[in-house]
């Protein structure tokens, strides 16, 4: 639900670098660019290690970061914009890549364990809390054939990029319902297998 006044952080996880740009553990940096894009928000940089862009969703305050350390390093980055911005983690979403959920997945959690994320590992450690939103994009596993590196660092598959700005949009809608509405009428509307 709205709450004036407040500045929300959406944080997409991801490796800085154009060999990493298409790649599935780059997910949450795709969908800050979409609602970069979307809503027209203005890149600004103050020295913190991301990168930045603020504006408004739907007349809410908000602040995109893209950390520009790798993702096993994220919390170091994210924690300073919290910091210099005064942001509250409570008012943070996170978007990240999820082995655990099919592709085409999508779930919103409001607080819990790292579940095996590097990106997450390293945020909840350098916060001292697991209580932020997250949006856990699903990837899925790979082949037996694929180790689960080379599948994270990998492109999105023929089959997969068919209908990946579908799933794109998708999160950002669901990020403007957490937003807009709270965590938890997002999770009723978009937790479901689609």
């Amino acid at each position: 639900m709205k709450v004036e006044n407040r500045r929300y952080l959406i944080v997409g996880l991801g490796n800085p670098g154009q060999a990493y740009t298409s790649t599935r553990h780059n997910i949450g940096f795709m969908i800050v660019d979409r609602l970069i894009k979307k809503y027209g928000l203005i890149n600004r940089n103050h020295g913190i290690n991301a990168q930045i862009a603020g504006g408004k969703i739907e007349g809410l305050p908000v602040l995109t970061a893209k950390p520009l350390s790798f993702m096993n390093r994220s919390g170091g980055p994210v924690g300073g914009v919290l910091q210099s911005y005064k942001i509250s983690f409570e008012d943070m979403v996170v978007i990240h890549d999820d082995i655990d959920l099919d592709y085409e997945r999508l779930k919103i959690k409001e607080k819990g364990g790292d579940g095996g994320h590097n990106g997450l590992r390293s945020l909840i450690d350098a916060l001292g809390t697991d209580v932020f939103v997250r949006v856990r994009m699903g990837v899925g596993r790979p082949t037996a054939a694929i180790g689960m590196v080379d599948h994270v660092l990998g492109d999105f598959d023929s089959k997969q990029k068919a209908t990946l700005e579908h799933f794109l949009s998708r999160a950002v809608e669901a990020v403007k319902a957490i937003l807009c509405d709270g965590a938890k009428e997002a999770m009723n509307r978009f937790n479901r297998k689609p």
